[in-house]
């Protein structure tokens, strides 16, 4: 309300300062009428854009114009009498083009800026944006990321774009309980990392409008900007290596760090499940790694002594294929009381 009185005192005054200060005729209200909307124009438009976008236009205004000035000094150094004829001549046109030029570059590049503004030495120390991390909407729903950023394992910035704050939301307000479950923690994860943990981490504001999947948005600012990514997205992860960008996997990191288990070390394990083929049990080691044991069905929901006889690396993971080392000392087992069993048969006779 306020401001609409504002803007009525605006169109009220225009005319009359117009009629008084200009021209004491229909000239002068016109003029008056059109800078009083021209100034409300202008007040609509300011207020649709971004205090940031404001700021950066301005100061690449600023330094535009600086540009231009020392472009004039030194042309005035030189003391060549045509080009300094020629500068004379085009002075205003050329501070308008470099004017606009600071200002367009300072816009576009404003997202870029809000970045590295207080760590840009990260930049610095390891190549332009190697320090840099776009974190990936799965890598924030799955939040092994945290733990890992926990233990001081990564350092530098890690960088969360809009739209993937945008996607989260999206998945949080979903009407499905388990993909709404699933945005509720990504947020919770992104909430833990901003409280808790050491690292900075930032919201890039740009986008990317002419491009429609949030996979490929990720892809192109990790291009332009020279940023890695981490994700535990696997197709993500494979387009992302024919591109060159660097990928930082965690399902990849959790894979490398499972313990190694050779042929013929033994482990304990509890079956849980019957296997696919005959007669085979499924158990699972503390970090999820699958154990198949050979005839393992009859040991269903029993914890047993198994040796390992094979590894196979999968792109889904590691599985292990065991057998029941206990096998020979029961048989023998077996074999010992069978024998006592016929000796008191034999005495009782």
């Amino acid at each position: 309300m306020f401001i609409w009185l504002i803007r009525l005192v605006v169109i009220i005054a225009s005319p009359i300062i117009g009629y008084i200060q200009i021209s004491a005729d229909a000239k002068g209200i016109l003029i008056g009428v059109g800078v009083g909307l021209l100034l409300i124009l202008i007040e609509i438009m300011v207020e649709k854009i971004s205090l940031g976008s404001i700021i950066a236009g301005v100061i690449g205004i600023v330094v535009g114009l600086i540009s231009a000035k020392l472009l004039e000094y030194t042309v005035f150094l030189m003391d060549n009498l045509r080009l300094t004829t020629f500068f004379d001549t085009y002075s205003l046109l050329i501070k308008i083009i470099l004017a606009y030029t600071g200002f367009i570059v300072a816009l576009r590049k404003k997202e870029e800026l809000s970045i590295l503004d207080k760590d840009i030495f990260f930049s610095g120390k390891g190549g332009k944006g190697k320090n840099f991390k776009i974190l990936d909407t799965s890598a924030i729903i799955d939040g092994r990321i945290a733990d890992i950023i926990e233990t001081k394992f990564l350092s530098g910035v890690l960088i969360v774009p809009q739209f993937v704050l945008d996607e989260l939301q999206n998945i949080a307000d979903a009407s499905d309980t388990l993909r709404r479950a699933k945005g509720r923690r990504g947020l919770d994860v992104l909430d833990r990392l901003q409280k808790e943990l050491f690292l900075p981490i930032k919201i890039y504001e740009g986008d990317y409008p002419e491009i429609d999947e949030v996979d490929r948005k990720l892809l192109k600012l990790a291009e332009d900007l020279n940023f890695e990514i981490i994700t535990t997205d696997y197709n993500l992860n494979k387009v992302a290596k024919l591109h060159g960008i660097v990928v930082l996997n965690v399902n990849d990191l959790s894979n490398a760090l499972k313990p190694i288990f050779l042929p013929g070390e033994k482990m304990n394990v509890f079956v849980v499940k019957e296997g696919k083929e005959r007669k085979q049990g499924i158990a699972y080691l503390d970090d999820g790694t699958m154990v198949v044991v050979e005839d393992g069905k009859s040991f269903l929901n029993k914890r047993i002594c198994v040796i390992v006889t094979s590894i196979l690396q999968t792109p889904a993971g590691r599985m292990i294929f065991a057998k029941f080392v206990g096998e020979e000392n029961q048989n023998a087992n077996r074999k010992n009381n069978d024998k006592n069993n016929n000796k008191r048969n034999s005495s009782v006779k």
